[in-house]
Parts: structure tokens; sequence; C-alpha cells
């Protein structure tokens, strides 16, 4: 007798196999096995001529899905079914949650087991876990699959009936959805924010005092009895004081001159308050709180965070990632209370094992928030882990740890000093017991912000001290804009409104920054222009699809229809063939949305138009009888276009581009040009004998204006060769690339070696001995954090045919197979750890075969395409214009 296992990922498989019998086969489905046709290749023959056809379901037909086997899932699939030829039981054990459920489903309906199948469901994968999980197998639960089949239909019919109206209407290739175009909007309505902002300016005075030899600090907040204007005193729309308060505004003047008058006059301390404050732990992590904090801490993104919580749970370090729940099981309590006890002592242990409930509405997924797996927890020093592995167990590990350490005892101390009429307050902060601030602090959404383990001590003062005035300095403030959206602040607005699951937020962001809807910059979300008009459209024309409001009872009703609460069929038939249903609303408003309207941004205090094209944003204005266009550099934000940028980007089109000289060596003439990706300098005018005249980006440290003749005509002989490496004879250049200035040392086979410059490097004139110095560096990310190292992963070994290496690398769309210059994605589902030579060498077979394909495919077309190939080549002259 033997059993068969079905789980997702070979890392789980491999990990699930070490607590199971040795009768008991597990092999992976590497994910989901079925889903809708996600192209048009897809669909299968007999619908092809459907109208429904390319939504993938029959919405006439009690909107029936029509599900396929992907092309790369099918090898899987036949295993599968091979493998439950010899099995006399099937348990399927994919993840606990709705997403589980449904692979278990699909399952299910694709291999058609003839012999008993169960359903088996676990928290963590450890050996207790596991061996409790087998003697409590279940069937599947047909409410949670239809909730998620309902909200799988209801994605797709948003996604793919809009979407073509945005091709149409704007540019091809944009995408709405139910959840990502709330959040686009989101980020929209952020940064019209800032655009209205009006910056306000005010000053007070800051004295440094001593008491004793004690230094300390204060603040005026008051004047003749009258608090004095900070900050929050200010109206954003306005820049002036908002209207009903009533506050002194200093200004520079008015405070210099009481900074003069309050020279050499005794200070008074007229009142101390002394207040305790307790702080409590935070709640253990839920999948929207470990994607706040390992943000803010780590400057991992949300989809990072996911994928390797993914990979420390299929390995049995943490519980189930996809969690809404704060609960804690009592063996996990009483794990972190025994950790807590011996790491800091008793004293350390709060009176009492704290259990915590979820307050998210409709939260449900798994039964128990994210905390290491196991009776016991491994401390992150006995995991072996590295890297970012390491940093989120560690992560987890503090926050479980903490929830069950003794409060944070702290008081807090405000003084009132007076000089003249003028009031001052000194703030302070002791922390008379740590508690849970010895294990872990949370982060803040505000850089300004300080951590609650910082203390603020202040001198022993008592009512009637006269301390020394040491030193009083005017200082002048400027109000600051509402700040943008980080991945920790959107995934925290999403959840608080309700919109979409937390396990999805990680996709969603992806999304909306693939499709460029918004820039990360910074650790920043910056929409775009064509986030702007995609925005303003879905606003326009379907309120609904961008109201937080509606997409939040949207949610609910998802949830009421796992629940068993609600119906899911007259739901969609409400939604999408209603009177005010989707498609009903698309084919009205569809004749009423100009395009050229629909393509256009509209931004107050702006005479320029600004137009989204097949190239990016423009900006349009008339000149006389004609129009002039420029495209919209992609540093530069909706926020930051005023009229002055706008001038600046028009000039070189009315008045030409500016002229730094001549070349001393060519004599051609020297411009300097605003392009897509920011000011660049040219060597020559762009004609039919020299249609590509010599380009070079100017670094992103040197203001446009500072560019000289002498440091266009260096940046024009990039790259500079420096000289010859001492140790291998490889040549060493330095030039500029898309991330800045670099260095690169060629190794001939080994392949190349780069290097980012510095802050203090000059790309002109840094020399081979600097060179030298930055390439015996260990190489580093882009961020800290959030580096992908250009080490490899694992090293599988060396090619049979060249003897050179095959490894894996973690690149910006996962992990990937180099050998040479090909490259190969590891297969979805398929982990690192469970890659081998023979295996990589498969794929790489198999990649290099399908681009000779590729090539001699192109080849037969040529002459037949030739035409196709000029129109292409005017495209592209006409890309590069639009930007020059």
């Amino acid at each position: 007798m033997s059993t068969l296992v079905i789980v997702e990922s070979p890392t789980k498989a491999r990990t699930i196999r070490n607590y199971l019998p040795k009768d008991y086969r597990v092999e992976a489905s590497m994910g989901h096995v079925r889903d809708l046709p996600q192209s048009a290749s897809e669909i299968p023959t007999t619908i092809k001529g459907e109208k429904w056809a390319q939504l993938g379901v029959n919405v006439d037909a009690d909107f029936e899905p029509v599900y396929v086997v992907p092309k790369d899932k099918k090898k899987i699939v036949t295993q599968l079914k091979d493998a439950l030829k010899e099995a006399t039981e099937l348990i399927l054990a994919t993840d606990e949650d709705r997403e589980g459920e449904s692979i278990s489903w699909h399952l299910y309906q694709l291999l058609k087991p003839k012999v008993p199948t169960k359903r088996m469901v676990f928290h963590e994968i450890t050996q207790e876990a596991i061996k409790k999980a087998l003697k409590n197998c279940r069937n599947i639960d047909e409410q949670l699959v239809r909730a998620q089949e309902t909200r799988r239909i209801l994605d797709r019919l948003v996604g793919y009936t809009l979407s073509p109206l945005l091709w149409e209407k704007i540019a091809w290739g944009l995408s709405a959805g139910r959840v990502q175009s709330v959040a686009v909007r989101l980020l929209v309505k952020k940064e019209r924010q800032r655009r209205a902002f009006r910056e306000g300016t005010y000053w007070d005075l800051k004295a440094y005092l001593e008491q004793g030899k004690a230094p300390f600090t204060s603040q005026l907040v008051t004047l003749g009895g009258t608090k004095v204007a900070n900050g929050n005193d200010f109206d954003p729309n306005t820049g002036q004081i908002a209207a009903g308060r009533n506050v002194v505004l200093l200004k520079e003047a008015e405070a210099v001159a009481l900074k003069e008058r309050l020279a050499g006059k005794t200070w008074n301390v007229t009142d101390i308050e002394e207040r305790p404050v307790t702080r409590k732990p935070s709640p253990p992590f839920t999948t929207s709180t470990l994607q706040q904090e390992s943000n803010r801490k780590l400057r991992l993104s949300a989809r990072d965070t996911m994928r390797i919580a993914q990979n420390l749970y299929e390995q049995g370090y943490i519980t189930y990632m996809r969690t809404d729940s704060v609960h804690l099981s009592e063996q996990a309590i009483a794990a972190a209370r025994d950790c807590v006890e011996k790491l800091y002592g008793k004293q350390y242990l709060s009176p009492q094992p704290r259990q915590y409930t979820t307050k998210s509405k409709g939260a449900q997924e798994a039964h128990e928030a994210i905390r290491p797996a196991g009776s016991t927890f491994r401390t992150p020093q006995e995991t072996g882990l590295s890297g970012r592995e390491l940093a989120l167990y560690d992560l987890i590990w503090k926050r479980t740890v903490a929830c069950q350490m003794a409060d944070s005892r702290q008081t807090q101390i405000t003084v009132q000093l007076q000089v003249e009429d003028a009031g001052f307050r000194s703030s302070g902060k002791r922390i008379d017991f740590p508690g849970y601030l010895r294990a872990y602090v949370e982060g803040s959404d505000d850089p300004e912000a300080a951590l609650e383990d910082q203390e603020i001590i202040l001198p022993h003062l008592k009512v009637g001290d006269h301390p020394n005035c040491k030193e009083l300095e005017a200082v002048d403030h400027e109000t600051q804009p509402p700040a943008r959206y980080t991945e920790a602040t959107l995934v925290k607005t999403l959840e608080s409104e309700g919109i979409g699951r937390p396990s999805t937020y990680a996709s969603i962001i992806g999304t909306i920054i693939d499709k460029g809807y918004a820039q990360l910059v910074s650790n920043a979300l910056i929409p775009t222009f064509t986030a702007f008009a995609v925005t303003s459209l879905l606003e326009k024309h379907f309120p609904d699809i961008v109201d937080p409001s509606f997409t939040s009872k949207m949610e609910q009703t998802l949830d009421d229809i796992a629940d068993g609460e609600a119906n899911w069929l007259p739901y969609l038939r409400e939604f999408y063939l209603g009177d005010k249903g989707l498609e009903t609303l698309v084919k009205e408003q569809k004749s009423q949305i100009d395009a050229t309207k629909a393509r256009t941004v509209e931004l107050e205090n702006l005479d320029a138009k600004v137009r989204i094209g097949k190239y990016g944003p423009y900006i349009e204005v008339e000149n006389g009888e004609s129009v002039v266009t420029a495209s919209i550099p992609k540093d530069l934000t909706p926020a930051d276009l005023d009229p002055k940028q706008v001038e600046v980007l028009l000039k070189q089109k009315t008045t030409g581009p500016d002229e730094l000289g001549r070349h001393p060596e060519t004599g051609e003439t020297i411009y300097i040009k605003i392009g897509t990706y920011g000011p660049y300098v040219q060597l020559g005018d762009k004609t039919e004998e020299n249609p590509k005249p010599k380009q070079a980006s100017i670094p992103k440290n040197v203001p446009k204006e500072n560019v000289t003749l002498e440091i266009a005509v260096g940046l024009l002989a990039l790259p500079r060769v420096l000289g010859t490496h001492p140790a291998t004879g490889g040549r060493i250049q330095a030039s500029i690339g898309p991330y800045g200035p670099y260095i690169v040392h060629d190794q001939g086979k080994e392949g190349k070696d780069y290097r980012s410059l510095k802050a203090a490097d000059n790309v002109l004139t840094v020399s081979l001995e600097r060179a030298l110095e930055l390439l015996s560096e260990p190489k580093k990310g882009r961020s800290s954090a959030n580096s992908k190292s250009k080490a490899a992963l694992r090293e599988l070994g060396n090619h049979p045919e060249d003897d050179s290496p095959v490894n894996i690398y973690d690149g910006p769309y996962g992990p990937y197979i180099k050998h040479g210059k090909t490259n190969v994605s590891v297969p979805e589902g398929q982990s690192v750890e469970d890659m081998t030579l023979s295996k990589a060498l498969e794929l790489l077979v198999s990649k290099t075969s399908s681009s000779k394909k590729s090539t001699r495919k192109t080849s037969k077309t040529t002459s037949s395409g030739a035409k196709s190939t000029a129109k292409s080549s005017k495209t592209a002259a006409k890309k590069n214009d639009s930007s020059n």
C-alpha cells in the first residue's frame, strides 16, 4: 500500500517528506496546474469563435469558467497522473488558505482519482504538525473553492473588460484591476495633494541651556501668552495660517529681534510635569504587518518579503505566511515565554500569557499569526540561515518573543520655562523598565520619529530654578508636502480600508510598478503621468471601480460567499450584466470617451498640455500656428512639473538647445539637451549623413547648469580606459550607465566585473589606483537590505562541453540559471535548493534551441518583411526625435 501526497513546491515536498512514513511518496504540482486562458494561443479551439472566448468565462452560461492546463504544466500533470497509478491513496496537502484549497480542487478535477482522496492541512511543517494533520484529514471545502473561483472570475471580468478600453483610449499594454486600480488612485490622490500643496514658512527660537553642568535644549512655544505657530497651524492648500487659529507667526526679523531682546535675561522653571506611560508590545505578525515592517526595517519589497517568507515556511522555519490572524496557539505562547525567561530573565516575562485577538474586518485565511515553527523556537543564530532569509526570520522571531514580554514603563517629563514674555518647553523621556524593548522596537513610517527605546535625559530640575542660557538660536522652518506612499504605508492603507487581501498586496504593488503606473524611488511609490490619465478616466466614467468603499463592500461579499452567507451567481450577474453592471457601463461609456482627452492629463496652474504618447508622456504647447512638443524626463514627477520646468523642456524646441561650444578636436558644436532619461550632451547635429550623433548622459549629481565645455568633452570621450589589472591583464574602463558612473574590469572568459563609483569619485578623473581599490571591495547591491548580490546563490558545477561554470543568481524577476551569456529562469514552483546540474543543462538546451528556432523564423520572413523593417526604423527615429 502506498500513498501519494501532493504539495505545491519541491522545497515543501522535501521538508514534509522527512516527517512521513516511508511508503508515502511526495510530489510537487509546481503551483497552479489549471487557470483561465492567459493568451489567445491557450483558448481551446472549440470556443475560439465565441464572443466571450477572450474572457475565458461564459457570461451567458452562469459564468462558467474555461480552465486550461498551461503548456509548461502539461508535463507535470502527466507525471502526477503516472504517480497516482501506483498509489492506493491520494492526499492533497496544498496550503491551507483559499488559494491552496483551489489548487487541491483543480488537482482533483484533473487527476480524477479512483482511489480514496483526502485533504490535509497544516499551519507549519514540523514533525508534530504533520503527524497531527495526518490524523485529521478532511474533504475539500467546496465553499472556499467557490469563493476563490468567484474572486478569480471577478478579477478576470474587471481586468479583461476595462483593459482593452484603456488600450484604445490611452495607450497599448495598460491594465485595470479590481484592487490594482484603487491602489493606483490612492497614489495619484496623494500626488495631487502634493501639487496642491503650498509651502509655509515660520520661525522660532531654540535655546541651549545648562543646569549645573548638565546641558539640555528648549523650544519657544508661546509669546505674550499666545501660542507660537508651528507646521500644524498651516493650511497645506494655501501655505497660510489656517482659518480660526489664534497663533503668533514669527518672521525672520521678528525672531532675530526676539533673540536679541532675550539675550542675558533670567530664565525661570515655572512648571514640571512627570507622567508615567506604559507601552505594550505589538501583536505577532500577520501577512500585512510583516510586509510593512520588513519594508521599513529591511527595505524589502512586499514581493520579496513574501517570496522569502514562502521559502522559510517551506523549509520548516516559520508557520504559514498568508494569514490575517494575530492569534497564537498555546504551544507557541509557551515557546515564546520559554525564550524570554532563558534569554532575558523572569523579570522580562509578562505576568500572564498574552493572547491577541484579530481586529481586521473579515479576517480569515490561516488561523494563527506568523511565528517561528515548532514547540520550541530556534534562535536566529541556531537556524544556520544567512542573508535576507536570516534577516526576515530574525524579525519574525523577535516580534513573536517580544509579544510575551513585560510592558515597557516610561516617564514622560515636560518642563515649562519662562524668560520675559516668552514661554519655552523642554521634553524628556526616562525609561524606568525597558520590558519588551530589550528584544524588539517597531519601526515607524515617519523617518523623523524617534524609536521608543531612545531616552531623552533632562537634568534634575525643580520649579524656581534659573538655568543658564548658553546660546539662543533663531531657526527657520518650512512646511512639508504630504509624504508619498511607501510600500509599507500603502499596504497599511489598503488593509485598513478593507481593499483586497493582504496575501495579494505583493503582486498588486509589483504589477503597479511593472505596468508603469508608479516608480519606486528611495522607497517612495511615485505615480506616473500614465497613472494620472488612467485614474482620471476611471474616476469620470467608472467611479465605482476606483471607489475604496465599493471595493471594500465587494471584498466583504466575497468573504460572505466563503462563509456560505451569500450566493455567488446572483452577485456576478448583478455586477457584470445588471442595468448598472460593468459590461453595460462599458458599452454606454465607450462612445463618450474622447481618446485625445483621455490621453491628456489635466494639471492645475499649468498652461501646457500633458499627453500620454506612444513613447511616454510629453508636453504640448501652441507656438503661433504650430504645436511644439517635448518629452518629459522619467525622473520628473507630476507633483514637480511646474511652468518653469515646462519652459526649460520647450526651450530646446523653440529656440534650439544650449550650445556649450565647439569640440577642440572635431570642431563640431556640443549641445546640452534634455531627453526622456534626463539631461545629456550631444556632439554635432543630427543629419542624414550623421543620423546618430554621439551622446552622453550627464551624471545625476551634476546640475545641468554646471556642465562646462571641458566636462562635456570628457563625457563624450567615455568610456575612458584607465589601464590594465595587474593580476589578470584585463582592461579597466570608467563610464556612465543606467545606474550612474561605474568602472568595469574585463576578465575575458570570466566575464566583466562592475563597481559603482562613490559620490566623491569623478568618472572623468578617477585613477587606475582608485579603480583597483574599488574592485578589491566586496560587491554590494544598489540598496542595503533589498540588495541582490551578484554572488551566485548556488554553484551547480561546470558545463560538460566547455567546462565553464553553471550558477544560479538572484535577478529582478526571481532566480535564474546562467551559463556564459545564456540565462534561463528557474521554473515557477522549482526551488533553488532542488535545482541540479542535469536539470539546469536541460533548461539551458531548451532555451538555446528555442532561440535558434526564433532566429530561423526571423530569417525566413526577412525578405517579405522589408517594409516592416523600414517602418520600424522610421518608428525608432521618431522615438529618438521625441526625446530630443
